[in-house]
This record gives C-alpha cells, sequence and structure tokens, in this order.
C-alpha cells in the first residue's frame, strides 16, 4: 500500500535507537525525508542508508527545542509531520520526591508540547499530522515510577485535547499506546534481573496474541498509517499495537 509519504518532512524525536528507529526505517521506506532529533546522533553509515537526517538537541532545554526547529526550517523548509517519541521510564518514584518529578517531567513530557508548539504553523500550512509515542502504563500503572506515568497519561490527553484544537485545520493527532516491546532499553532492564530468560518468560505468556513481544517494526508500521493519508479520518485516537496485552482478559491462553 502506497501511503503517499514520498518527500514529506517528518521529524521523530528519538529517532536512533529502540521504537525510534524503527520509525524512522519504516518512514524512510515510504520516501519521507526524516529528520531525528536527539540528544545522540545514531551511527553514521545507519543514518546515510536511510537517507535520514540528524539534529542534535537536549530535548529537556526549550532553547535547543527552538534551535532545533531553525535548523530544520533551513535545512528541509515546512514540516508535514511528527512523531513525538523521545524519552525513557526512569523510575521516579514516590521516594524521589518533587524536584525528581519535574526533572522527570521534563525529559519525558514537556518537549511532547514543546515541539508541536514549536511546529504548528508548518502543520497547519501542510495539513499535517501527530503521532505522540506513549505507554500503557498511563492507564495500567507500573509501581515505582510516578513520573513516567504521569508524563504518558499526560501525553494521552494532550493526543485528545490537540486533535479538538487542530479540527479546524485538518491536522489529526493520534497516539499509540506502547506495551512490551523488545528495545535495547528493555532489554538492558532485563538484565539488571536475577534470571533474565525467566522474566522475559513470565512477560510473554501474558500477551495473547502469539505468546510474543510486539516488535518495534510493528509499532514502525503503526506509526506510519497513522502519519498517513490512508488514516484521514482518524484523530484523537489511541492505538493498542500490543497483541491484546492491555486489553484482552489475562487468562486467555496465547494464540501460536
Amino acid at each position: 500500500m502506497d501511503l503517499h509519504l514520498q518527500g514529506k518532512v517528518i521529524v521523530v524525536t528519538g529517532g536512533g535507537s529502540g521504537i525510534g528507529a524503527g520509525i524512522t526505517e519504516v518512514l524512510s521506506e515510504e520516501g519521507a525525508r526524516v529528520v531525528i532529533v536527539a540528544r545522540r546522533a545514531p551511527d553514521a553509515e545507519w543514518l546515510a542508508q536511510r537517507g535520514a537526517d540528524f539534529v542534535q538537541a537536549e530535548l529537556s532545554d526549550d532553547a535547543a527545542c527552538r534551535a532545533a526547529v531553525d535548523t530544520i526550517h533551513q535545512r528541509h523548509g515546512k514540516v508535514y509531520g511528527l512523531v513525538n517519541n523521545a524519552g525513557a521510564n526512569d523510575g521516579v518514584g514516590l521516594d524521589k520526591g518533587p524536584d525528581a518529578f519535574r526533572a522527570s517531567l521534563d525529559q519525558n513530557l514537556i518537549h511532547y508540547y514543546m515541539m508541536v508548539h514549536l511546529l504548528r504553523d508548518d502543520l497547519r500550512a501542510t495539513t499535517g499530522a501527530v503521532v505522540n509515542i506513549s505507554s500503557k502504563t498511563a492507564l495500567t500503572g507500573q509501581g515505582g515510577t510516578s513520573a513516567y506515568v504521569a508524563a504518558k497519561a499526560a501525553q494521552l490527553g494532550m493526543t485528545r485535547e490537540w486533535a479538538v484544537e487542530f479540527l479546524p485545520d485538518g491536522v489529526r493527532v493520534n497516539a499509540i499506546v506502547v506495551a512490551e516491546v523488545m528495545t535495547p532499553l528493555y532489554r538492558r532492564w532485563l538484565d539488571t534481573m536475577p534470571d533474565p530468560d525467566t522474566r522475559l518468560a513470565e512477560i510473554t505468556r501474558n500477551i495473547p496474541l502469539g505468546g510474543r513481544m510486539t516488535t518495534a517494526r510493528e509499532i514502525a508500521d503503526c506509526c506510519a498509517f497513522l502519519l498517513s493519508d490512508r488514516a484521514s479520518h482518524m484523530t484523537g485516537q489511541w492505538l493498542h499495537p500490543d497483541g491484546g496485552y492491555v486489553h484482552l482478559d489475562r487468562a486467555v491462553q496465547p494464540l501460536a
């Protein structure tokens, strides 16, 4: 299916690793002009193979976000699409205190708002689209990670708020609610466990469809669809490409 993304400028925050890298790869395959905004540069060969651009920025710094958008405009002109993806589950729970909580929101939430704020005129001019990458923890909780869960829940709220605010302009805003996806960050978390293989087996047993982790590619395919005009009447939606993990009964036996 042609998603009609050829030549369109799409910004992906944190687009050089994990889920973000999967999104960059799929959008590049669709012919989009991907611009990664992140703290660290991806491997130069990997970047070149995908024809993507990179703009370095500390996204928790408002001035750095402004400078990044200025650079994008100078290099590429108006932006069609934005994927707010950067962030990490940093384990800031009730024990860490309000300063750590606020700092975590800067890392995981505020730049979602800032990037849409800075690109709002572009999105209106191009009748573009926004995809916010959120987490199932916004709906289920996790324990010991108050700040991350607050950020992810706020992202879902902002998705619906922005969908309303952009209605007169035809700009669509949707969210992907990520559950269990194997990324390098997830792998490092597993490796902190006494028995990583047993812990992984416990997790995948609770994923009804196939009894396996969702892949970054599956998240990326969903994201590309939402950015495209093939999803032309979808806005304000929270999509769950998670094998039924969040919504199906955990007593269901995984389907092979």
